[in-house]
């Protein structure tokens, strides 16, 4: 039987230490390598590889330096990621070398626990969306610090409007970056529609907004509009990115809870067709929305949930408290269901679970969901609800066109 040449890398920032080794080879003839991590250099390792007859590498998943490792050997062998803790070392005989040889003997056991790696494309889909989910976070963080700064300055605005960087929450905290102190004029700044009363929204407006007050809400109001900018541009590139599966995104907002934004991240994450998990139970493993195992002695342990993809993961939970709120369907009744025996945030774990199910469904079977709840839904709620999702794809770039399932004429099949 002829020997197979695999080689272990063991990835830094600056330098690479790399063994190649073979299915028969003894220890003490294990062939290595250091090499840095610039562009010259990795194609130098690519061709040292290739002259030593590798057809398998395999390398640790560190921070994000393997990205231009993975990115130059990618057309010129079949690669694996491993999980740092698939590696470790025991305690006290860790060097650079010994990992990479270590890599490259479990890897010739099959004893290394692979991540999962999409394809280029994907890939710079992932880059897309998850930036956005970033700028988000960083809207969260400077809406908190607006806040704090409205404390110091004795200002109680959030408490008598339903949403601090909605439109009276907005023209409120520019007249007072410019410097307007009269209460009655930023009270009239109020739309009609805010529930407050005069009298209780000039009580939250005394305080003393002092100069370096209003230099800090005048900068935070500024980073909030460049933050929005650049969220839409995203929105809009991503869209862009995927126009070629806009079919499947049409298919995943037909599932209650799913907006746009969400379907075009969940295709970011796990491909237009979820091909590389066989099956829904696979799909939740690596998400991290299954429960755990734990058994020693054939006790059971603890239950909970391992780790995973976790801006899939956080994408769901959410996905799953938009589709609970919302009447009429099939999910909300099973999350009611739960509730009481479960607790909400169970409840809400299971819902995501059970969605991510219908999602692998819906992408690996090319199906469409079809709500199967007993409460009856308004015409008028149905209607509500198309054109809100059609306004959503259309923003997005997409071109609509509305198919009815219970016609003869659909084709598709139901999920």
């Amino acid at each position: 039987m002829s020997s197979v040449y695999v080689a272990g890398i063991d990835v830094h920032k600056q330098v690479l230490m790399v063994v190649v080794g073979s299915s028969d080879t003894a220890e003490h003839t294990w062939v290595g390598l250091k090499c840095g991590t610039t562009t010259s250099e990795l194609e130098r390792l690519a061709g040292w590889l290739t002259s030593r007859g590798v057809h398998r590498v395999a390398m640790e998943s560190t921070a994000a330096y393997w990205f231009p490792v993975w990115q130059v050997l990618e057309e010129r062998f079949e690669l694996v990621l491993a999980q740092p803790r698939s590696t470790q070392a025991p305690r006290g005989r860790k060097s650079d070398f010994a990992d990479a040889r270590r890599i490259v003997k479990r890897l010739l056991s099959d004893d290394l626990t692979v991540s999962y790696v999409p394809g280029p494309e994907q890939r710079q889909w992932r880059l897309l969306t998850r930036a956005r989910t970033r700028l988000i976070d960083m809207k969260v963080m400077v809406r908190n610090q607006l806040e704090a700064t409205l404390e110091d300055a004795r200002i109680k605005l959030d408490t008598v409007v339903s949403d601090l960087l909605g439109v009276s929450g907005v023209r409120i905290l520019k007249a007072l970056s410019q410097g307007e102190a009269d209460v009655d004029k930023l009270a009239d700044l109020a739309d009609r529609r805010v529930k407050a009363t005069r009298e209780q929204m000039r009580e939250a407006l005394k305080g003393r907004v002092r100069p370096e007050h209003q230099k800090m809400l005048a900068m935070a109001l500024e980073h909030l509009a460049l933050l929005d900018r650049q969220i839409a541009k995203l929105e809009v590139d991503a869209a862009e990115a995927m126009k070629a599966h806009e079919k499947v995104v049409g298919r995943l907002c037909e599932v209650p809870g799913i907006g746009p934004e969400a379907a075009l991240q969940i295709i970011a994450e796990i491909g237009p067709d979820a091909k590389a998990f066989r099956s829904a139970n696979k799909i939740a493993s690596w998400v991290g929305l299954c429960p755990g195992r734990n058994e020693s002695a054939e006790k059971p342990g603890s239950c909970r949930s391992p780790k995973g993809n976790k801006a899939l993961r956080r994408l769901m939970a959410q996905v799953a408290h938009a589709g609970v709120n919302k009447k009429g369907c099939w999910i909300g009744t099973r999350y009611r269901s739960w509730l009481v025996r479960m607790g909400r945030q169970k409840a809400i774990w299971a819902i995501a679970h059970r969605l991510l199910r219908i999602v692998w469904k819906i992408l690996h079977d090319g199906v469409r969901y079809v709500e199967r709840a007993t409460i009856p839904v308004s015409p008028e709620l149905r209607s509500k609800r198309k054109q809100s999702l059609t306004a959503q794809l259309k923003r997005l770039g997409y071109s609509v066109q509305l198919c009815d399932l219970t016609s003869p004429e659909a084709s598709d099949a139901p999920a």
